[in-house]
């Protein structure tokens, strides 16, 4: 009888231990693996916008001009977007888990290949294809993410998520130019190489499979006519101010970029798998956030590729000291992703995305009355903003996606979200950088101004499109 009982006794609590077991080591290893999906984004984001502040020095190297190497930084912006997509419908074919490993190391293989690279042609062609494979990390690891955690659970990993692939490039700058001044721009490369091999060695160690879906197909005209057209549109806008607006090259060029958009459009409408799928942007959820996002990105990133050369050629601060403020922006962006997930989860996606492109536009409105004897604390304060902004607004903006499709379309959904976004921060650094060289002969902290004063009016519509979606997270209990 005693037997009897203490079986009776001790059976449920062996039961209610290894429950506890089992639940400390899903933790452990969902920790674990957020860590690795985390350190692949960083690994080749920070290197994305690593030169924006060292081009003349890299172009000194490379007898080359700046205008040609700016595109090591522009083509790679460019593929990292077109391509993306692309591994989503890979990840859904084959598993996340093959693409992601074999994307990092794709990454690193052709990061240690730019550090060799002979002239500035090599440089871009070798850095594109490293953005290439390195673009396949965002849909992978955003299929990841929304398999480990419940939508309710989102906010919080995403905010972490956006934090990492926002403020990495960020960082880059920061990390570029006293490792320029002291090394030189290739040992940048020969370090992003190294780290890139480690992470897939460990990604294929650690990350369990997902779930394959054989029905998923490739959009190759959609993606083939999508970056070609932008790539054009974009060369347009870059040398119009060069080549004279109203050049027949210009012309055609912008001509030849639109019509290849708008076949994208047709394509998209007719094909079984498209790369954006028509009928999301129908959805509340998916469109506006989306967008939101993108025109936000427009002021964040065009902002962050001209106010380096701001603070340097027209305020007049030494290179050492551009670096120390820039590094405001990530700062802040990595205090406010935690706080802001949480701010996120008891007001709305919905205010979040209000507030954060609200705040971006006010960084550029401070930035843009920035002269020579502007105190070096309000610069900071400014460019500070900033990452507050798209802080909280990013991860609520995409948890708001990532609830609004099924999960066997977030890897397409990550993806075409990556697409847009990284659309947006193109068309943002192209046009800010022109509107600047356009209105130069007004003066050189003017002509700054007036670019940064287009980022913020985009900024004012990403925050009226924020204000047209439905939170899905407001009131939840904050674990």
């Amino acid at each position: 009888m005693t037997t009897g009982v203490d079986e009776v006794g001790i059976s449920p609590l062996r039961e209610r231990m290894r429950s506890a077991l089992a639940e400390r080591v899903g933790i452990s290893r969902r920790k674990a693996t957020m860590v690795v999906l985390l350190s692949g984004a960083f690994t080749v984001s920070f290197a994305i916008t690593l030169l924006v502040v060292v081009l003349d020095t890299v172009a000194r190297d490379l007898d080359s001009t700046v205008s040609v190497v700016s595109w090591s930084i522009t083509a790679p912006m460019l593929v990292f977007a077109v391509v993306g997509p692309a591994f989503g419908t890979l990840g859904d074919l084959l598993g996340h888990k093959r693409v992601f490993v074999f994307g990092l190391l794709g990454a690193g293989i052709f990061a240690g290949l730019a550090a060799l690279a002979p002239n500035a042609i090599m440089l871009i062609v070798l850095r594109t294809l490293s953005a290439a494979c390195g673009s396949a990390i965002g849909p992978a690891g955003m299929a990841f993410t929304s398999r480990l955690f419940e939508p309710h659970e989102r906010v919080r990993p995403l905010g972490v998520w956006s934090f990492v692939t926002a403020g990495a490039p960020v960082l880059g700058v920061v990390a570029g130019v006293p490792l320029v001044s002291s090394i030189g721009w290739r040992v940048i490369f020969l370090v992003q190489a190294p780290l890139c091999v480690l992470g897939a060695a460990v990604a294929w160690w650690l990350l369990r499979d997902t779930e394959r879906q054989p029905s998923a197909k490739f959009d190759l005209a959609g993606a083939l006519t999508l970056g070609s057209g932008t790539a054009l549109v974009l060369l347009g806008i870059n040398r119009g101010g060069a080549w004279g607006w109203t050049s027949p090259l210009i012309i055609a060029t912008i001509a030849a970029g639109a019509a290849l958009l708008f076949a994208f459009v047709q394509v998209e409408r007719r094909v079984a798998a498209p790369m954006v799928p028509p009928a999301w942007f129908r959805t509340r959820n998916i469109a506006f956030p989306v967008m939101s996002q993108s025109l936000a990105n427009f002021g964040y990133m065009g902002a962050f590729m001209i106010v380096p050369q701001m603070l340097q050629h027209g305020a007049g601060l030494s290179l050492a000291t551009v670096g120390w403020l820039i590094i405001a922006r990530p700062l802040t962006f990595a205090i406010v992703a935690p706080i802001g997930a949480n701010v996120t989860m008891r007001t709305g996606e919905r205010f979040a995305g209000m507030f954060g492109s609200m705040t971006v536009f006010t960084s550029m409105v401070i930035l843009s009355t920035v002269r020579s004897d502007t105190p070096l604390w309000l610069i900071a304060f400014g460019l500070a903003l900033s990452g507050l902004g798209l802080g909280v607004a990013s991860p609520a903006m995409t948890s708001l996606l990532a609830n609004a499709v099924d999960d066997s379309q977030l890897g397409a959904a990550s993806a075409m979200q990556q697409l847009v976004s990284q659309m947006g921060a193109l068309l943002g650094a192209t046009v800010m950088i022109t509107v600047q060289e356009a209105t130069v002969k007004q003066g050189i902290l003017p002509s700054y101004a007036n670019s940064l004063v287009v980022g913020a009016s985009v900024c004012v519509v990403a925050g009226l499109l924020a204000s047209e979606v439905r939170s899905t997270v407001r009131n939840r209990p904050i674990a």
